[in-house]
């Protein structure tokens, strides 16, 4: 009896490498893609393509022509549909990297300590705010991005340009204020435009006492690196919405933190 040739298995320390590297990737896709619509779509491309592979099988040259036309364009499809979660993808390794995981290191060597105190200066009257907002129970969507998009944002919105105040925010949420409707932009410092319309998440498995602040302050973030703190009108709760997940019930000792790290 002629012995099995287990030859194949041999691994040397290369393909260990390149085994570790694939697991990587994969793991970082799906955390990406974990409950967002691209989990769907993703079902639906591989149903489309076992039904390719099955009238393929059965000789049905038609049918076959057409899906393969179709299929034949998959690249540029996948990236014209997964193009949000491309995005955060690169994103996300940007912010993954080896300078970005030891800023801290970075920053207490060049000086950064002092930066850091102006950080939670600055992150001061949003905390304060949010305090005032949720003792009163005063619905609130605030978005922070790194950079201002005037085409995202500008277009759907009242242009401010203020400098970050407590007092400010409050009278823009109040109910008979004229733009407590929408989001309140903040970049660079500022506050950038008020009454923002966003596009809201399309994610099925939200609990259903979300309203259309949460799911404006999620979908902003599944599209765009933004983070957004939302105040809920009717339990004054706080949500903090990142990469198209939300974590519920954020103290402000949590938020001053997230803030601090994100904005």
């Amino acid at each position: 009896m002629k012995s099995l040739d287990f030859d194949f298995l041999k691994l040397g320390w290369v393909n260990a490498i390149d085994i570790i590297l694939v697991a990587i990737l994969l793991y970082y896709i799906y955390s990406l893609i974990k409950n967002t619509i691209a989990v769907n779509l993703l079902i639906g491309l591989a149903i489309i393509f076992i039904f390719y592979q099955v009238v393929s099988s059965l000789k049905m040259d038609l049918l076959s022509a057409i899906i393969n036309k179709f299929m034949s364009v998959g690249i540029l499809a996948l990236v014209v549909i997964f193009q949000p979660e491309i995005r955060r993808f690169l994103l996300h390794i940007g912010k993954s990297s080896l300078i970005q995981q030891n800023r801290i290191w970075w920053r207490n060597l060049f000086g950064g300590k002092e930066k850091e105190r102006d950080n939670l200066i600055r992150i001061k009257p949003i905390i304060d705010a949010c305090k005032s907002m949720k003792k009163s129970r005063t619905g609130a969507l605030l978005v922070f991005v790194k950079f201002y998009d005037d085409q995202l944002f500008a277009n759907s919105s009242e242009l401010i340009e203020s400098k970050i105040s407590k007092r400010l925010l409050e009278s823009i949420f109040q109910k008979n204020s004229p733009l407590h409707d929408g989001a309140v932009v903040i970049a660079e410092n500022k506050i950038k435009s008020a009454s923002c319309i966003l596009p809201l998440t399309l994610n099925d498995n939200l609990p259903p006492q979300f309203g259309l602040r949460h799911r404006a302050g999620i979908g902003i973030s599944e599209n765009t690196d933004a983070v957004a703190v939302i105040v809920s009108e009717e339990t004054g709760e706080i949500a903090y919405a990142k990469q198209g997940r939300v974590r519920m019930n954020v103290s402000f000792g949590e938020l001053e933190k997230l803030l601090n790290k994100d904005f």
